[in-house]
């Protein structure tokens, strides 16, 4: 009896790994998709993987966005993806969300509100789940930029998930690290205790229509407390700036006002 052979597989792990990297160079999209997946699992293919893909890295620039749980984070960053793309940019998302401390599972729902995205071949978006990490971030974003800059994308918008004073780990990824507040998350003693606001290069204040709004965007601009935020410039970010001060806009990312 003659034995059925499985239909060879497109992955990283069986293909010609030099072929499969000019694909995601290309932009290739599924080939692109199945590097990042490989990526993500940490598969056997993996390593190879990576290092085929490192002389083809450093040319996007990572803007990391986040914040705490519900200041927008997702709204703004798909008015973003809208903005870069009127620009002729192509953009990549890497947009991590909590997994459950008791079904280990994640709903992976970042991504129903960057509407901007949709049937545009010049965005790709990847939802990560945190596994457990507490950093913000998850363990696999680090290799998914990989793919995602070597596949020639201009700039990779990273979100993280909704964070807390001292999970920060978006600030040793993001050559641009915009943290995004919302009026109302406390006085002027809370929003002057060290942590999240030190790693801003960009202070964003949205919600703009929102009560004590314009209260929260003066004292950020206020020293000492904008002294102590400035020491957070990214090297990435210096030869563009002319200061290391950093911004602090009034967004309203639902309406696309003052992005």
């Amino acid at each position: 009896m003659k034995r059925e052979t499985a239909p060879p597989s497109d992955t990283p792990a069986d293909a010609d790994l030099a072929g499969f990297v000019a694909r995601v160079i290309a932009r290739d999209r599924r080939a692109v998709s199945q590097a990042v997946t490989e990526l993500e699992r940490l598969s056997l293919s993996a390593p190879a993987l990576l290092q085929a893909l490192q002389p083809h890295l450093g040319h996007a620039l990572v803007a990391g966005f986040t914040g705490p749980p519900g200041a927008g984070k997702s709204t703004l960053v798909n008015a973003v993806i809208r903005e870069l793309r009127a620009a002729g940019k192509t953009v990549a998302v890497v947009a991590v969300d909590p997994s459950s401390p008791i079904s280990g599972g994640a709903i992976l729902g970042d991504r129903i509100r960057m509407t901007a995205a949709l049937d545009d071949d010049g965005v790709f978006v990847r939802s990560l789940a945190s596994r457990g990490y507490l950093g913000g971030l998850s363990p696999a974003a680090v290799r998914v930029i990989d793919a995602f800059d070597a596949a020639g994308f201009d700039l990779i918008l990273l979100e993280t998930v909704g964070t807390g004073q001292n999970e920060i780990d978006v600030a040793e990824v993001a050559d641009v690290r915009v943290v995004i507040s919302a009026p109302g998350l406390g006085d002027d003693i809370q929003a002057m205790k060290s942590g999240l606001l030190e790693i801003a290069d960009i202070l964003v204040v949205n919600k703009r229509s929102a009560p004590r709004s314009a209260t929260r965007s003066r004292f950020s601009r206020r020293p000492p407390h904008q002294a102590k935020v400035s020491r957070g410039c990214s090297k990435r970010l210096k030869p563009w700036a002319t200061a290391c001060a950093p911004k602090v806009p009034r967004h309203a990312a639902a309406g696309a006002r003052a992005i």
